[in-house]
């Protein structure tokens, strides 16, 4: 294993790499440009192909393309370009092709501007084109889990033949940060017998969305649903942080879920006891990790980077058994530990108990 200095969309290029990506198609858009930027430089020499399209409806529809051969492809772009992109999406996601895309979250809406933010949550969660399908969506919040989901994103994305969407943003994707580069996993064993890849020898295989009948559109989202809830099952994945005894929690991702660690330690040393879950998929949401406290703590509070769309997933987790409340920036502005930490005090009327 290596430690390098990289930032952060370079981190996600090394991974792709490391993972055995062999194909890229994207668009530079700031703040993801240094992953196309990067990949364009270090994937040819390992014997992979970077291609810059005409635009990102082009690029999402080459990655279509590229994935039907069974080939491992990525693309990356910022909230605009994914929006162009949502309509690929969703028909890779309707004929099960296995992809990874990464969304440096930007501001908006419209252009917006080029700080960090989590605005996109709705579109990444919730299926950001037509008809019903999901993404699994993975949140790191700092560089090694930047490495370490990318080549989990390549493997999940196998396993279940589903596009896998990495959901950054504008802080994570530029910032250097130290970076541990581990050898790649074992790859899961998965079925190949959908690879598009010449029919010499064997029946053709059609890899399309498009359902004939009604009836066998009823049966493609039937199974679609089944695979989306054997996901649920499996997959819902979070970090807690001073939980046990807590009696206030934060939930928060990403960026600000960094930002709230500092909030609870300093809540800590003020006699308050805060806890933290960050979730880590975001699709599926991790309910499961909500259970042990929806009788036990007193109010939890979402700490997001929108005016409020993760709050949802929260209160439908907790039931409605708790008061939660939202503190929020928005426009590339990010947060700092004191301000969420006035906030809790406010909403929650405490004071401190003692300086520890």
């Amino acid at each position: 294993m290596e430690k390098v200095l990289l930032k952060g969309n370079e981190i996600i290029g090394e991974a792709a790499i490391r993972s055995g990506c062999k194909l890229f198609f994207g668009y530079p858009i700031t703040p993801s440009t240094e992953v196309v930027e990067y990949l364009s430089k270090h994937l040819p020499p390992k014997g992979g192909t970077v291609l810059q399209a005409e635009d990102e409806i082009g690029a999402i529809n080459m990655c279509y393309g590229a994935a039907c051969t069974g080939s491992r492809v990525m693309t990356a772009s910022s909230s605009p370009g994914i929006s162009l992109k949502q309509e690929g999406i969703s028909y890779s996601a309707a004929a099960e092709l296995p992809m990874v895309i990464v969304n440096v979250n930007r501001c908006g809406p419209g252009l917006g501007g080029l700080g960090p933010a989590q605005s996109d949550y709705f579109q990444s969660v919730k299926g950001g084109g037509h008809g019903d399908y999901r993404l699994i969506v993975l949140a790191p919040s700092k560089a090694q889990e930047l490495y370490d989901f990318t080549m989990e994103a390549f493997d999940m994305a196998d396993k279940y033949r589903n596009p896998v969407l990495i959901l950054s943003d504008g802080f994570l994707g530029q910032t250097m940060e130290p970076v541990v580069l581990k050898d790649r996993p074992e790859p899961p064993k998965v079925d190949r017998n959908w690879v598009v890849n010449g029919a010499k020898g064997r029946k053709k295989r059609i890899l399309a969305s498009y359902s004939l009948t009604n009836e066998i559109g009823e049966a493609n989202n039937q199974r679609w649903e089944a695979k989306y809830k054997e996901i649920q099952e499996k997959e819902q994945r979070w970090e807690e942080f001073y939980t046990e005894d807590a009696e206030y929690l934060l939930v928060s991702y990403g960026t600000t879920g960094r930002i709230c660690k500092s909030t609870v330690l300093n809540a800590r040393k003020k006699g308050i006891k805060l806890g933290l879950i960050r979730p880590i998929t975001l699709w599926p949401y991790p309910e499961k990790a909500f259970i042990p406290y929806k009788e036990k703590v007193k109010g939890m509070v979402t700490i997001e980077l929108n005016t409020g769309q993760m709050i949802e997933d929260v209160k439908l987790a907790v039931e409605c058994k708790m008061p939660v409340h939202l503190y929020r920036r928005q426009g590339g502005m990010l947060p700092t530990e004191h301000e969420i930490l006035d906030y809790v005090e406010d909403i929650f009327s405490l004071t401190a108990v003692e300086e520890v």
